[in-house]
C-alpha cells in the first residue's frame, strides 16, 4: 500500500487547523511545518509539529525533507477538501508520473468568488499554473526528480509546477475550498490585480525576495 505524507505550512494558524486535520484522519502522516507561530500551535489529532525558518517555500521544503511517505500531499492551513477527495486521491496514486492538484473553490457565495474560480480554472487549463491553495499530490520520486520546493519566500508553488511542466500536471475531480477572507479584506479586484502583477513580475525575472516585499 502506498504511504501518503501530508505537509502543511503553518504560521499562527491554530484556529484554522482542526477542521482540516479532522478530514485527514487516517490518511497517513501529517506534518505541520511551523514558521514561528505565537498562537500556541499544538499537535492535535496526532499531527507532527516541526520548526522551520519562516517562508512558505522554506517550510514546505523542510516538511517534505522529513516526510516518510511514498507520496506527498501539500495543503494550506486554510483549505478544506470537499466530499469525494479521498476517492480522487486514491485514483491519482495510479499515476506516479504525474503531479495532481484539486479544483479551486472559495467559501464565499458572491458572484466575485464564482468569477475568480472561473479565472483560476482557465489559468490551470490554458497555462498549466495551479497555485498552492489547490494542493499538490506528488510521488516522492517525482518530487525529488524535479528538485522539490525551493526555499524562497514567494512563488514556490509556481516555480515547482513550471519545472514539472503542463504535461506532468493533472487535475483531480474534487475541489479544495480556500478561505476567501483575504479577498474580502483586501477587495476582490485589488487582491486579484496584485496577484497577477506579482506573477507577471516573477515571469519577468524579479527575484522572489523582492516580490515578497512588494506582495506584503
Amino acid at each position: 500500500m502506498e504511504r501518503i505524507s501530508v505537509v502543511i505550512p503553518v504560521l499562527n494558524a491554530a484556529h484554522l487547523l482542526p477542521p482540516l486535520l479532522e478530514q485527514l484522519k487516517g490518511l497517513g502522516e501529517v506534518i505541520l511545518a511551523d514558521g514561528g507561530s505565537t498562537d500556541g500551535v499544538a499537535q492535535p489529532h496526532g499531527a507532527r509539529l516541526i520548526q522551520a525558518p519562516r517562508g512558505r517555500g522554506t517550510q514546505l521544503a523542510a516538511g517534505a525533507a522529513l516526510a516518510q511517505g511514498d507520496w506527498l500531499l501539500f495543503l494550506h492551513a486554510d483549505t478544506r477538501l470537499e466530499p469525494g477527495w479521498e476517492a480522487a486521491v486514491q485514483a491519482a496514486l495510479a499515476r506516479p508520473d504525474l503531479a495532481h492538484f484539486f479544483r479551486f473553490a472559495l467559501d464565499d457565495p458572491s458572484p466575485q468568488a464564482r468569477r475568480l474560480e472561473a479565472a483560476v480554472a482557465w489559468r490551470c487549463r490554458r497555462l498549466g499554473l495551479p497555485y498552492g491553495d489547490q494542493g499538490l499530490l506528488i510521488s516522492r520520486a517525482l518530487y525529488d526528480a524535479v528538485g522539490g520546493y525551493q526555499p524562497i519566500p514567494l512563488m514556490e508553488d509556481v516555480a515547482l509546477v513550471r519545472r514539472l511542466g503542463r504535461a506532468r500536471l493533472a487535475e483531480m475531480p474534487a475541489r479544495a475550498v480556500t478561505s476567501a477572507l483575504r479577498w474580502r479584506r483586501d477587495g476582490w479586484w485589488r487582491r486579484s490585480a496584485r496577484n497577477l502583477a506579482t506573477l507577471s513580475l516573477y515571469f519577468a525575472g524579479v527575484p522572489p525576495e523582492r516580490l515578497a516585499r512588494f506582495y506584503r
